[in-house]
């Protein structure tokens, strides 16, 4: 499931050339302080809501990022799904059981990163 996180971190990332790039003025820790942004950017990628320019991105980049392990994330985007995973998972579970039945619906990717998750001290199985 850390890739229905990347979907999210996703969200705060532009996909452009070899490398998910952060737009300067996104901040993962304000978006994530704020429910009613959090909520907007996880109804963008669950294709329930309106998006921003980034989130409109985000919902074209996660299916890669799962299928490739986030093969252009560099460590800012990784520490960023981090705090998203974290984030959904221990404060917002029904949005992450959202965005696991949207970008995971066999439970595929759940499998593929169960050593991440555990890693993280994220077990949801």
């Amino acid at each position: 499931m850390i890739g229905v996180a990347f979907l999210f971190a996703a969200l705060v990332q532009l996909a452009v050339s070899e490398e998910y790039v952060v737009p300067s003025n996104i901040d993962v820790d304000q978006i994530l302080k704020n429910e009613r942004l959090t909520r907007n950017y996880v109804d963008c990628a669950l294709g329930k809501g309106k998006c921003t320019p980034e989130g409109e991105e985000l919902k074209r980049d996660i299916p890669e990022a799962l299928q490739n392990e986030c093969a252009k994330c560099n460590e800012q985007h990784k520490e960023g799904i981090r705090k998203v995973i974290h984030h959904l998972i221990k404060n917002k579970p029904e949005w992450w059981k959202e965005l696991q039945a949207k970008y995971d619906p066999t439970g595929a990717y759940t499998k593929k990163y169960k050593d991440l998750l555990d890693e993280e001290g994220l077990a949801i199985y």
